[in-house]
């Protein structure tokens, strides 16, 4: 793979290898994917599987008092239900697919490993491969067991070490049915939503040293995880990191948010990430900042009263409608970790419109193949295998004004066009 760049956009784009950067394509060229681009969905065991008894999540949604409108019961009873779900996933022509294990299923009590859970996970990864389906595993996907709930969690001294055995196990199990294994789905908000804001378990509120305890752990505990199941299966093996576009305005600087402390810790994680095979970007949105604060709806992550009624600038979350966003994360990726494959786990909308959510994803998927374009230089193209010469129509309108003296406007001249929020949409004839 030292010659390969991957980019995986699961949820609703997925994994697509590249060649060297000798052949990329331009944007302006073609809007074609190159060979070998995945596409899929991606999903979280506990949010799908219905009945994880056994996990922090589950004790926390049967709690008064928090965030959680309605206990998740069976969810979707993918737990029973994934070979036809994979079927249809495979019959609409994606060839992709992420999902996770989970971790109070195979290790229901400390030290107790489950052979009979462990098989069922090796069952799901071998419908995937039955279908044609790449599976990219997440190891850890929010929830952990009851048992280590009880010794603090993810804030419990031992945490690090728990993680890289249970990696450890479970890579022995599957790791040769593995496509890519995703390590931790977004721990650069776990301290700040379990400790800080009090959203997720355990619900502690401005608990700012099991914070930190949290974010030193899953930066460990990625380290001998990844390490873990590097070893045992050798699949590719990265960590996940969520990443909305933050955009200062009007000369705004960073401020102490959440969501801005959350993307400190993503450069801590980046570092790490340099050692990895792939690096994963998940973004949604974006959150504009001007010199007096927030400029965007639903400026945080823990605003818990925002408007969640959909309109057509914002999705059901009560977030803004900007697909854009996913071109801000690779980007950003790429210049965290230059050199390191980007793989992008989730991008998408929650919207009741579907042709809203079309149009969502093929905008995500051309700003995808934007940061995959070579740049266009030169008044005169070039072929690489025959050295042809390709005059541009440039190079005749730059020769027209040499020798007339005179630049004037050409026919249907064009120029940059406002799209929504008044952001530069395009190129494209003036508007009348």
């Amino acid at each position: 793979m030292a010659n390969e760049r991957i980019l995986v956009g699961t949820g609703n784009l997925v994994n697509f290898r590249l060649g060297t950067v000798d052949t990329l394509r331009r944007v302006s060229d073609t809007l074609r994917f190159p060979d070998g681009f995945l596409f899929g969905a991606s999903i979280s065991a506990y949010q799908t599987e219905g009945g994880n008894t056994n996990t922090d999540w589950w004790w926390w949604e049967h709690i008064a008092g928090t965030p959680c409108r309605e206990p998740s019961g069976d969810a979707c009873d993918f737990y029973h239900r994934y070979r036809e779900d994979i079927a249809m996933l495979s019959g609409f022509g994606l060839n992709c697919f992420r999902f996770g294990i989970e971790w109070a299923r195979i290790e229901p009590a400390e030290g107790e490993f489950s052979r009979a859970q462990l098989a069922h996970y090796r069952q799901m990864l071998d419908a995937c491969h039955e279908h044609g389906v790449a599976p990219i595993l997440t190891f850890h996907h929010f929830t952990v067991p009851r048992w280590l709930h009880e010794q603090g969690g993810i804030a419990a001294d031992g945490f690090p070490a728990l993680f890289e055995r249970y990696c450890a196990r479970a890579a022995e199990a599957l790791g040769d049915r593995i496509g890519y294994a995703c390590t931790l789905n977004e721990p650069q908000g776990l301290g700040s939503s379990g400790w800080l804001l009090g959203i997720n378990p355990p619900g502690h509120t401005d608990d700012r040293d099991g914070a930190q305890r949290v974010v030193d752990n899953l930066l460990e505990a990625h380290r001998l995880g990844a390490a873990a199941i590097r070893s045992r299966s050798g699949a590719p093996t990265g960590v996940t990191l969520a990443l909305p576009d933050l955009q200062y305005e009007d000369g705004a600087k960073p401020g102490t948010s959440s969501l801005e402390l959350e993307s400190q810790i993503n450069d801590w994680f980046f570092q790490l990430a340099r050692q990895d095979d792939f690096v994963g970007v998940q973004t949604y949105t974006r959150f504009r900042y001007g010199p007096e604060g927030s400029r965007s709806p639903g400026s945080d992550w823990s605003d818990t009263t925002r408007e969640l009624v959909e309109t057509d600038h914002t999705t059901q979350m009560g977030y803004e409608y900007y697909p854009q966003a996913l071109g801000g994360a690779i980007r950003r990726a790429h210049r965290s970790c230059p050199g390191v494959p980007i793989l992008v786990t989730e991008s998408g909308i929650a919207t009741g419109n579907d042709e809203k959510r079309i149009h969502y994803i093929d905008t995500a998927m051309r700003e995808v193949l934007a940061c995959m374009a070579a740049p266009t230089f030169g008044l005169v193209a070039v072929d690489r295998e025959t050295f042809a010469r390709h005059p541009r129509p440039s190079a005749s309108w730059l020769g027209q004004v040499s020798k007339s003296g005179f630049t004037s406007p050409l026919a249907g001249e064009v120029g940059p066009r406002s799209g929504p929020g008044g952001d530069a949409g395009g190129w494209g004839r003036p508007a009348i």
